[in-house]
């Protein structure tokens, strides 16, 4: 224990208990962040922000010397940030920028908490126990909407429609949300059960509820990011059941594997479309998508300048408009929103930041004993898959769990770490 620790705050806010509970709600204020806008506004939203930043930052201040300061952020990572907040310098929407900038912010600070304060069978944990809430929470809001109040709770943005088999989006927004934070459940709740960190019991029926909030989103994307997740969890099993020896050759095997399934993917995509039924979906993107590529061009290099979610009042975003002429938050795919707002510069500084983290996640999965380890690059992928057809790894619980695989992979393989000298 620090000598600076004398007092009873300072054991207060140094304390594991206390980093714990930090963490548990920075994950659950980030992925309830549509529920709690809703119900308390955005000022709610922000103070409850503000206060979790400031006991986060005494607690860190405290604990400083406890915390592997080394590599502090990932230089990738730290350069998409740098660049976001250069673009502040051309925007012509400069105050919402800054908006956008400090929002983006608030939430790299939590996961940044979080990836430093926690070790990462703790972080699986703290997810763990988050997303059981939530995705339970959300089924359960369904059942009683649909099936005893037989119509919608509009404050809480639900339908009610799962006694007629129709999209269930629970208490985070959309479909595509619900399904996102249904696989990264999933995906956890499978670490645990390996990791027998929860019973026997809790691990399967966690299980249950994140599949059956999978299957009803009825979501062409969530199905088909479900489906790539659970490929490359079976592919990474059997890596590490592969002698150390040879483990190279097979992940060049399945990188070229990966490489032709992506070409005969591509080739057969019109059949696959029909299949998952997802013409209309992508019917509706595609639309998007060509008025943001003409867009585009006007500012190819630097773009307009960060912001995040759109305000759809501001140019260019107010012409932004999806079929049905229905105004949208965001592109519906995270790579042409950050062209969109960071330009061609942004776009590269962003696939350098993924890029980096999933191929550092997926050797550490490789390579290191513990299954813990499997979580970052299962959870990475799951988001990059996501991105390709919606935006949510560029705010709040998609920023902030991306940063924390980030700085996690970063913490463990770093060439920062590598040229540190040795005592």
């Amino acid at each position: 224990m620090s000598e600076e620790r004398t007092g009873p705050l300072a054991e207060f806010f140094g304390s594991p208990r206390l980093t714990q509970a930090l963490a548990t709600t920075g994950i659950g204020l980030a992925v309830l962040v549509y529920p709690a806008r809703r119900l308390i506004g955005w000022p709610g939203l922000l103070s409850a922000l503000v206060v979790l930043l400031v006991l986060m930052a005494v607690s860190f201040v405290i604990r400083r010397r406890e915390i592997e300061l080394h590599g502090l952020l990932p230089i990738s990572l730290l350069a998409f940030l740098g660049w976001s907040l250069v673009s502040l310098v051309w925007s012509s929407y400069q105050w919402a920028t800054a908006g956008g900038l400090v929002y983006l912010a608030a939430f790299t600070l939590v996961g940044v908490f979080v990836a430093l304060s926690r070790d990462s069978i703790q972080v699986v944990r703290a997810f763990g126990d988050v997303l059981r809430f939530v995705l339970v929470v959300s089924l359960g809001v369904e059942i009683f909407a649909g099936l005893i109040l037989q119509g919608p709770i509009p404050v809480l943005g639900v339908k009610g429609q799962i006694a007629d088999l129709l999209p269930i989006s629970g208490v985070v927004s959309t479909r595509n949300q619900l399904g996102f934070v249904a696989i990264v459940g999933a995906i956890t709740f499978a670490t645990q059960a390996r990791t027998r960190s929860v019973s026997r019991l809790n691990a399967v029926s966690s299980l249950a509820v994140a599949g059956i909030c999978i299957v009803l989103t009825f979501s062409p994307v969530v199905y088909g990011a479900a489906i790539l997740v659970g490929v490359a969890a079976a592919i990474l099993y059997g890596i590490r059941r592969v002698p150390a020896s040879g483990r190279p050759a097979l992940q060049i095997l399945v990188l070229g594997l990966a490489a032709v399934a992506a070409v005969v993917t591509w080739l057969l995509r019109a059949p696959l479309i029909a299949l998952f039924n997802a013409s209309g979906v992508l019917n509706y993107r595609i639309e998007l998508w060509k008025q943001i590529l003409a867009l585009i061009q006007q500012n190819f290099l630097q773009g307009f300048g960060w912001m995040g979610p759109w305000r759809t009042s501001i140019y260019p975003y107010s012409l932004l408009v999806a079929s049905g002429d229905r105004p949208t938050g965001t592109a519906l795919n995270a790579f042409l929103d950050v062209w969109l707002q960071l330009g061609i510069v942004g776009l590269v500084l962003f696939l350098g930041v993924a890029g980096l983290a999933f191929t550092r996640s997926w050797l550490l999965a490789g390579r290191r004993r513990s299954v813990v380890y499997a979580w970052p690059a299962a959870t990475l992928l799951a988001l990059l898959v996501i991105s390709l057809a919606e935006s949510s790894i560029l705010a709040e619980f998609g920023w902030m769990t991306f940063v924390i695989c980030c700085v996690k992979a970063s913490q463990e393989l770093s060439w920062r770490r590598a040229l540190q000298p040795r005592e």
